[in-house]
């Protein structure tokens, strides 16, 4: 396949990305091929680690390539789309508990899709280039590929600024946001990728490892907090607008081109996996009834026209920022029945 290159090398699994012209978006083929290659690297005593990286300097990993899923949706076939993301996020379950170290190496763009097959690894590796960040409510979905998981998992309130604005996160945010764990200079990438390879020994990639510049958002903790802890997207909006300081002002900007459901979804769900209890399984269900309603009952196919297809960035959303119905966002995230996702078939 020539989208990705699966070998051995030494004692380590290679992945490697192979569509820089397309950002390095993320097929159902390529997802396929990953979760075949590590289930067969999982039994393989010669191998003793999995490294995933990208050919190019912008992206490691855009997202998923979604014209398909647009294509299947707009016809009316929603189940093209609900076995993707079923596949892609037991590929996301596999990788967090996968046996082996699975080491990934994020420069440029790391959105989405890309995320849930790199920020669940064991050993997640940034540097300079590096741009983090979870956009799927601007094109009416949630943030997904257990990536509701990371978020409720991070300091404060802060998922829940990253999930409704979209930020994105240098190296330094993203190590304090729970993201990525080691910064390392992407001059140094090659030659520690052939020590893994020839050592199999993840040592080196503390000895490697240097500190980050500082994270903006540590900084911006306290006044994360006292906006992004409302309950509501109605009570959130209100409180950005009754502040005239830099963050709130850009948050509102960023927060009012998304889609006003999947928002107040993202705040619901955020909220119950802290009250649960963060479990990567309990995210990627949670996730999937969404995703799996997505199509037929959220913004998705209208959030893909605005920003990949017609690209005229003016979707028309369901509801207004401050008028969805409790009842609506619950809906999305209620048990699907027959439809509900096993996680765990890997």
């Amino acid at each position: 396949m020539s989208d990705i290159s699966i070998r051995q090398i030494g004692h380590a699994g290679r992945i490697t990305l192979q569509r820089p012209e397309a950002l390095n978006a993320m097929t159902a083929e390529m997802c396929s091929a990953i979760q075949q290659a590590l289930l067969t690297w999982r039994d393989k005593s010669d191998i003793q680690l999995v490294i995933i990286d990208a050919e190019g300097d912008r992206a490691f990993c855009s997202g998923g390539d979604i014209s398909e899923l647009y294509k299947t949706g707009s016809q009316g076939d929603y189940a093209y789309g609900q076995a993707f993301w079923a596949a892609e996020y037991r590929l996301n379950a596999l990788i967090y508990h996968y046996p082996k170290p699975y080491i990934a190496f994020m420069q440029g763009f790391t959105m989405g899709g890309g995320v849930g097959i790199s920020c669940h690894g064991s050993h997640r590796i940034v540097g300079e280039t590096s741009q983090i960040a979870m956009p799927e409510c601007g094109i009416g979905l949630i943030p997904d590929v257990g990536g509701s998981y990371i978020l409720a998992c991070a300091p404060g309130y802060l998922g829940e600024y990253l999930g409704l604005t979209a930020a994105r996160m240098a190296a330094a945010d993203a190590i304090y946001a729970g993201f990525a764990d080691h910064f390392i200079p992407q001059s140094h990438w090659k030659t520690l990728i052939e020590t893994l390879e020839k050592t199999g020994n993840t040592a080196h990639i503390v000895n490697a490892a240097q500190p980050a510049p500082s994270s903006d958002l540590k900084a911006l903790q306290t006044q994360i907090d006292r906006h992004f802890s409302n309950e509501t997207l109605a009570g959130l909006i209100s409180s950005l607008t009754a502040s005239d300081d830099a963050l709130s002002q850009k948050s509102l900007k960023m927060i009012s081109r998304n889609a006003p459901l999947s928002m107040a979804s993202t705040i619901l769900l955020l909220r119950q996996l802290r009250d649960e209890g963060p479990d990567i399984y309990r995210a990627l269900r949670y996730e999937y009834r969404f995703t799996a309603r997505a199509m037929e009952f959220g913004d998705f196919l209208e959030g893909v026209r605005a920003a990949i297809i017609d690209k005229d960035r003016n979707p028309n959303w369901q509801f207004n920022l401050t008028e969805v119905p409790q009842k609506a966002s619950r809906s999305m995230l209620t048990p699907l029945g027959a439809l509900e996702l096993n996680v765990k078939e890997s």
